[in-house]
């Protein structure tokens, strides 16, 4: 005959207090390795939103872990400051025009060359996307005295336009790389029934790989905005009045190192707005992570 244990529901059965408790100490050493990487991780992060509220005077005496022993000398003022310095101001907004266009206009190519490469026939097809993947190899720092010539020459240097389609230039390889592989992965099926019914190419395009598409688009939108909006090297070359807000940051810590109430409150921004785009699409990020992983 079955015990009673056995002819409960799984989720009614427990587990032996002494079990559970030998299990929790088992576990004990790796959670508290982990907790402490992630503090480890997470202490730069703090220190510098701490070192952003706390008084400039403060912080060159005492150092931002004067929080835990005066907490009452939080304030905001190092940000309303920061929002009344139109170089910061100016500069952020700037960041943003270049981020979203050099996010969009990529992206955008980049999901029509990948469709064309996996879905459309034309000669030299397999020699192009060889040529795409070899381009996966030239280095940025390469092409910025060539480029800088060329903008030069047709007189777009140092606005937003020459930073935008510098940045789509060399992220297109790989975004064409990755959506080219995510569609070609689509059950071809799918494919040839839209065309018996009529379908053109541009409507298959937009009707049906786009939404199919969707989280290998947002992690690629993700990747983009984020290498766009961290760079330093690009925009201190091709940018002079043009400043994106890494360039200004830095700017102002050459120019006035002990500025640090501006520094710290225009650093966190920086490092805030990334995060609010990755954890506002990190539903659709994981999914593209996840994409062609199971059949």
């Amino acid at each position: 005959m079955a015990t009673i244990a056995e002819t409960l529901p799984r989720e009614e059965r427990r587990e032996p207090f002494p079990r559970r408790v030998i299990r929790f100490f088992g576990k004990a050493p790796v959670n508290l390795l982990l907790a402490l990487i992630a503090l480890l991780w997470l202490m730069p992060t703090l220190g510098l939103l701490v070192t952003s509220l706390l008084p400039a005077d403060q912080f060159n005496a005492h150092g931002w872990w004067l929080v835990f022993s005066h907490p009452s000398e939080l304030t905001w003022q190092n940000y309303s400051a920061l929002f009344h310095d139109t170089a910061i101001t100016s500069s952020l907004i700037t960041t943003i025009e270049i981020a979203v266009a050099g996010t969009v206009l990529p992206v955008f190519v980049a999901a029509l060359a990948g469709y064309a490469f996996a879905w459309l026939e034309f000669p030299g097809r397999d020699w192009l996307f060889v040529g795409v993947i070899g381009l996966l190899v030239v280095p940025l720092q390469m092409a910025l005295i060539p480029m800088f010539k060329i903008y030069n020459s047709v007189g777009i240097f140092d606005t937003v336009l020459s930073l935008v389609l510098f940045h789509t230039a060399f992220g297109l390889p790989f975004a064409i790389f990755l959506l080219r592989n995510f569609f070609a992965g689509i059950p071809k099926d799918i494919v040839e029934s839209a065309r018996i019914d009529g379908s053109s190419e541009w409507r298959i395009f937009s009707r049906l790989m786009l939404p199919l598409g969707l989280p290998a688009i947002a992690s690629l939108a993700i990747f983009q905005f984020l290498w766009t909006w961290n760079d330093l090297l690009v925009g201190l070359t091709f940018g002079r009045s043009t400043q994106p807000i890494t360039v200004a940051i830095f700017s102002q810590m050459r120019q006035f190192g002990s500025n640090i109430d501006i520094i710290a409150p225009a650093s966190f921004l920086a490092l805030v707005v990334p995060l609010i785009v990755f954890f506002a699409f990190q539903r659709y990020f994981v999914q593209g992570l996840l994409a062609g992983s199971v059949k």
